[in-house]
């Protein structure tokens, strides 16, 4: 019996590849990164397989920081910047440059070096959701899009310039056609975005505040958008213009796409009211964990 067992079981090396990608499936990253790959050539050669770095989520680290006084209001805890290195670098051993779609939470904060190392790793990155812009440069932005070339999809927050970002997406993305911006969002942002991405099908701007004036230019100048959600959004009305732009006009302008969320009834929905108890600008640490995933168009829900 013992020597049956022995011709049963010859090893954990020789066990079938795709078995141990199916068991590896249901591990964290965490776990795949800790040492798996390691155990002996067969568990390496698994871990390596495409199927699981099809998606690198990073959306359950965040940084640790304590808040001060003096600018810039915080200061990183040591060991985040490690951590989270350490995570990338495994990653990219193990990914074999498979990733397609990249996730950092909301409330990571890379700087420039991880988030190019990355993307440079990554020349079949599909979309990428990209955190704060707290520690992250114009330069180091724009190095990392340039080896984005298949990009199609990014969720960003706003920024005071973006054009940068939009010029660089326009110059090296030719396939993207979907945008996800988490922030503010006022003419100058707009008149960037119509002008450098015209292309654009698919836009979020849920959660925020928005001019109703930009609002229309979007729907007026982007000929090709198909989709565009502003639930749960604050539309701004401005003091300035003698003439406003009724709802009514936004709506009607919507008729064309052929998809276009918002609120039915903004007073009574839950979201809207935190959107506008923040002034478009949502404390995501202070509601639902995964509030900041959400969205009503599926291929931006994450």
């Amino acid at each position: 019996m013992a020597k049956d067992r022995k011709n049963v079981f010859s090893g954990w090396e020789n066990l079938d590849t795709d078995i141990l990608v199916m068991i590896f499936k249901y591990f964290s990253l965490d776990e795949l990164t800790s040492g798996v790959a390691h155990v002996c050539r067969g568990w390496r050669v698994a871990c390596c397989d495409p199927i699981l770095w099809n998606t690198l989520d990073l959306s359950h680290m965040r940084t640790k920081f304590l808040k001060v006084s003096c600018m810039p209001c915080w200061y990183l805890v040591g060991h985040s910047d490690k951590d989270v290195t350490r995570i990338l670098k495994l990653s990219m051993s193990l990914s074999k440059r498979n990733t397609k779609t990249l996730i950092f939470h909301y409330d990571l904060f890379p700087n420039d070096d991880m988030i190019t190392y990355t993307t440079r790793r990554c020349p079949n990155l599909r979309r990428l959701v990209l955190p704060s812009w707290d520690r992250l440069e114009e330069r180091g932005i724009c190095d990392a899009i340039s080896f984005c070339k298949k990009l199609e999809s990014l969720t960003m927050p706003s920024m005071p310039n973006p054009h940068f970002v939009f010029s660089a997406i326009r110059e090296n993305c030719k396939k993207f056609r979907e945008l996800k911006v988490m922030g503010p969002i006022d003419l100058f942002f707009v008149q960037n975005l119509v002008c450098l991405l015209p292309k654009l099908k698919v836009l979020s701007l849920r959660c925020t505040s928005i001019r109703i004036d930009a609002l229309t230019k979007i729907l007026d100048k982007m000929k090709r958008l198909e989709v565009l959600n502003v639930s749960h959004s604050y539309i701004e009305v401005s003091d300035t213009e003698v003439t406003e732009v009724p709802w009514s006009t936004v709506i009607e302008k919507a008729f064309k796409l052929k998809q276009f969320v918002a609120c039915k009834d903004p007073k009574t929905c839950v979201k809207c009211q935190w959107t506008d108890k923040d002034e478009g600008v949502m404390r995501w640490n202070m509601y639902d964990e995964g509030l900041w995933k959400e969205d009503e168009i599926s291929s931006l829900h994450l």
